[in-house]
């Protein structure tokens, strides 16, 4: 029995891909900063990159579905020994690099730092490192987008969006993601390799966030407001404590194409997502 061993292992990834692992017959050891109780081919771990729980000697893959600059510092030091490692970054490394937002272009300057150690440490010990880059994730109501808007708008019957917000999105299922970190952990082609995963359909920010707001129970009420007027109500929240961290940069963006293609995923390892047909439960708030 192959084992695997799981950084993120409870978080919105990392929970569906260790079932991913179960049914493909692999052990997993799965870490968290909580206890958990074991099950069937899967071992819990309590710890966190700072105060690490022992560990084997070695695996046959590392998956890394947490904060990647952290596991960057902790793979750089470690001396486990596995032949295939598959990380989890962002789009956001595209997509942010020229930022008016000094928060943002740091984001930006940490992942494609973790990303290349990540890399160099791989290459250092002959082992085989795979980098995924999804865009925005959905679907076990944790992400910080499209989660946040569902439960504002199931707080007040609406939200509210800047006018003309048709920036083109493609919004990705994490079971999708999850599927993707298997796959290519087993494909000779993704090794050395980084990939954007998208998922299966493009469309407008505003029908994106509509198609949120109508699977909701019961359905909440999209808004457009002239950009002058979205600001202000946009002030308006932030002295309320409501979306501080909605930055200019991000508002401007609901306008602007963030676009990546999925075929290189598809050649290497077989990479299909769904399209955005979400409900309800996806945006659940999760214990």
């Amino acid at each position: 029995m192959k084992t695997a061993l799981v950084f993120g292992a409870s978080g919105q990834i990392g929970a569906p891909l260790l079932d991913r692992l179960n049914e493909r017959g692999w052990r997993a050891l799965a870490l968290s900063r909580e206890g958990r109780s074991d099950t069937p081919g899967r071992h819990w771990l309590q710890g966190e990159f700072a105060k690490m729980p022992a560990l084997p000697e070695s695996v046959d893959a590392i998956f890394s579905c947490g904060p990647l600059d952290a596991f960057a510092r902790w793979h750089a030091e470690s001396r486990l020994v596995a032949p295939r490692i598959v990380a989890f970054g962002s789009t956001s490394a595209r997509t942010k690099h020229d930022s008016e937002d000094a928060h943002e272009r740091d984001l930006v300057r940490r992942l494609l730092g973790a990303e290349a150690s990540v890399f160099a440490s791989a290459e250092q010990r002959g082992a085989a490192a795979t980098m995924l880059r999804p865009t925005l994730v959905y679907g076990s109501g944790r992400d910080a987008t499209l989660s946040r808007i569902a439960a504002l708008a199931r707080r007040h019957g609406r939200f509210l969006l800047p006018r003309n917000a048709n920036g083109l999105r493609q919004p990705v299922h994490v079971g999708d993601l999850a599927d993707a970190a298997f796959a290519a952990s087993q494909s000779a082609a993704a090794r050395g390799r980084a990939y954007d995963l998208p998922g299966g359909e493009t469309l407008p920010y505003r029908a994106m966030v509509g198609r949120v707001l109508d699977c909701l129970e019961p359905p909440a009420k999209l808004l457009e407001w002239p950009m002058p007027l979205f600001r202000l109500a946009l002030r308006a929240a932030r002295s309320r404590g409501i979306a501080r961290d909605l930055s200019e940069a991000a508002v401007r963006r609901m306008r602007e194409d963030l676009v990546f293609d999925a075929e290189p995923a598809r050649r290497d390892f077989g990479y299909a997502p769904r399209g955005f047909a979400p409900t309800a439960d996806m945006f659940k708030p999760q214990p």
